[in-house]
């Protein structure tokens, strides 16, 4: 094991095991080190990686804290690996999200207020009058991030959004047939505000996951046809 992933796992030990707990200080840095038995630089390293995974926080002349760990915080984290991830990653990211989202969409037909439905009405609004796929994509996301907001559970709306992050989104868009596809989006869309408004949760369920398998299935044909071109 490398010295930094072994300063690593001493940390997150002693958060583990409760001698660090959410929003302390860090010892100093001679101290800790000597506390755990690893050199200052292995110990630099891992406060680095673990600053990005947001386990812990740095604070200009402060010091470093131990974060609040709130799932949805280190979540964070994983939204660049949604990012890059093409091919067969990105279509394994939409079937889990496909696991996930329908689901919490049968449970906001009966959470969604009035005023939420017509916030969902005017984004569906913005979104067909779109004149570029990034513009079409900013309110797709609106549009799903709200519904899934009103199941309230912020640990969910992260996962979502790690799951399929706008860059991906855009990514997919425009390895499709796009004009084709937004069309289609957009009447899944407005299938999916049917059901919400008629708070039928079994119905809004199926339209969701309607709505993302047809996106899975076009990423699967953009993968399909770069493969036979790689073979040509």
């Amino acid at each position: 094991m490398a010295l930094t992933d072994e300063a690593i796992d001493k940390i997150k030990a002693m958060i583990v095991a409760g001698e660090l707990a959410p929003g302390s200080r860090l010892p100093k840095e001679e101290i800790l080190a000597g506390q755990l038995g690893l050199s200052r630089n292995s110990l630099r390293e891992a406060v680095r990686a673990l600053t990005a995974m947001r386990i812990l926080i740095t604070r200009q002349g402060d010091g470093t804290y131990v974060s609040s760990l709130e799932p949805h915080l280190l979540l964070e984290s994983l939204s660049f690996a949604a990012d890059v991830s093409q091919g067969r990653t990105a279509l394994q990211l939409l079937q889990v999200r496909r696991l996930l989202e329908p689901q919490a969409t049968g449970l906001a037909a009966a959470l969604l207020q009035p005023e939420d439905l017509q916030e969902l009405r005017a984004i569906l609004d913005r979104c067909q009058s779109a004149t570029s796929v990034e513009e079409f994509v900013a309110h797709d996301i609106a549009f799903h991030l709200r519904i899934v907001e009103a199941v309230g559970n912020p640990v969910l709306s992260m996962l979502l959004s790690v799951l399929s992050t706008r860059t991906q989104r855009v990514r997919i868009v425009r390895g499709s047939r796009t004009r084709r596809a937004l069309d289609n989006a957009h009447q899944d869309h407005e299938a999916i505000l049917r059901a919400l408004r008629s708070r039928d949760a079994l119905l809004a369920a199926s339209a969701a996951t309607v709505h993302i398998t047809a996106v899975e299935q076009w990423l699967a044909a953009s993968l399909d046809d770069d493969s036979l071109t790689a073979d040509d």
